[in-house]
């Protein structure tokens, strides 16, 4: 069974088409690339993935259940982690703090617990902060634990949005532009950890990226679209050499 199915999915605000008949389906253990030039309707593809806007039509089917409906805190919940294109972290709380809180609502004890500091309590929370702990040493900020979000450098704050994610339990983890505002130094140590924290956490990856050296070496597979709809699929060689996506990129027909 796949773990991601998109079915024809379709996002109209008015008169503009922002996705057409959008189909995926993404096996358990894959790392797909989706690109297209400025506007093509990707980050929608997301909010839309991950219930966020509606679906004018179509449908998104993960683990073999409808996602329609569902609030995006559900799909949280379900599987499906993403990060943005615009870091959204808690600035002015640490960093060790920020991992905590994707946890979730399952503390694993009740108010009286936790008002009272009783045994739940205190086992709990250092799971909890445990957890958060080993996340942040795979993304190479346990150092950083301490110190405030807004702190951290700017690829770091990248890390740490990722590190977050990660601790929501994901099946299937969505990267809206991670190398976004990254160093070309920083930029070469995602791929290393993307595919570190792919293989570490059993996850299922699709990626939106503009760094183009980024995706290729990384991605088995890539979608491209253009002004909401898919125009070619298929492996990095397959997508370096196609007509449409150079012409999609230079804005001219290439021979």
């Amino acid at each position: 069974m796949s773990v991601l199915e998109v079915r024809n999915l379709t996002k109209n605000f008015g008169g503009l088409h922002a996705v057409s008949d959008f189909n995926l389906t993404m096996e358990e253990g894959e790392l797909v690339g989706l690109i297209g030039p400025n506007g093509a309707g990707k980050t929608t593809v997301f909010n839309l993935i991950t219930q966020m806007i509606p679906p004018t039509s179509g449908s998104v089917i993960f683990q073999g259940g409808d996602l329609a409906r569902l609030k995006p805190f559900q799909v949280c919940r379900s599987g499906i982690a993403r990060t943005f294109q615009n870091i959204r972290l808690f600035k002015d709380v640490t960093v060790l703090d920020n991992v905590r809180t994707s946890f979730g609502t399952r503390p694993g004890y009740g108010l009286l617990g936790a008002a009272l500091h009783l045994k739940g309590y205190s086992r709990a929370e250092a799971e909890l902060t445990a957890k958060s702990r080993d996340i942040l040493e795979v993304l190479g900020l346990l150092d950083k634990q301490y110190e405030l979000a807004g702190s951290l450098p700017y690829g770091q704050q990248r890390r740490l949005e990722i590190a977050r994610a990660l601790g929501t339990g994901p099946k299937l983890l969505l990267l809206d532009e991670p190398a976004a505002g990254m160093n070309p130094s920083e930029v070469g140590g995602l791929v290393q950890l993307v595919l570190s924290i792919k293989a570490r956490f059993g996850l299922t990856v699709l990626l939106i990226e503009h760094q183009m050296g980024l995706v290729m070496n990384l991605c088995e597979r890539i979608v491209v679209m253009d002004f909401g709809e898919v125009i070619a699929g298929g492996t990095p060689v397959e997508i370096q050499g196609n007509p449409k996506v150079l012409e999609a990129y230079l804005g001219r027909a290439v021979a």
